[in-house]
């Protein structure tokens, strides 16, 4: 099965389930779907960076600070978030990744997805999907910050790291 074909739940903007769809459909026709974004950190606090491959459906060859995904039909965001996290990070084992909160992405063009946002640490080598990451490393966070205005970004990823702090400062 295609990645395409991949059935997600189609929900409202409540989050709650109205029907399914396959992914490609639900890209095409902006259809409102469930996403999780995982900030994941290594021993020494750095945060994985990567930029994705070019034969990804949406936001091909940008840089992320999360890895995640979609959440596939009758999936819960927290078995997702452990499930995309070991395959993008391409280990096994990994600590199930702490909730953080959720927020709904809405981008005029592309739709909109309810996004989980989750932290969790990686003490493992990473040997992430060649398919799925083009260059990764663990960078500072300050480095991090350095690059957002030079590196081009995936937008939801960039919207999910800003509330992210946002959450970090309030608390």
């Amino acid at each position: 099965m295609s990645a395409a074909d991949e059935i997600l739940d189609i929900v409202d903007e409540h989050d709650r389930v109205v029907g399914q769809a396959p992914r490609g459909q639900a890209y095409a026709e902006g259809l409102r779907h469930r996403c999780v974004f995982i900030q994941a950190r290594d021993a020494e606090g750095r945060i994985f960076v990567h930029r994705r491959t070019p034969t990804k459906l949406v936001f091909p060859s940008l840089y992320d600070m999360f890895v995640g995904g979609v959440v596939g039909a009758g999936e819960s965001y927290d078995d997702a978030a452990l499930r995309e996290a070991e395959e993008e990070l391409g280990v096994s084992g990994l600590p199930r990744p702490e909730f953080l909160f959720t927020f709904l992405y809405e981008d005029g063009a592309a739709g909109s997805w309810w996004s989980a946002v989750y932290q969790v640490r990686c003490e493992l080598p990473v040997n992430p999907q060649a398919e799925e990451v083009a260059w990764h490393d663990f960078l500072p966070e300050e480095e991090v910050e350095r690059r957002l205005s030079g590196w081009e970004w995936v937008p939801d990823g960039l919207a999910a790291y800003r509330r992210l702090r946002e959450h970090r400062a309030a608390r």
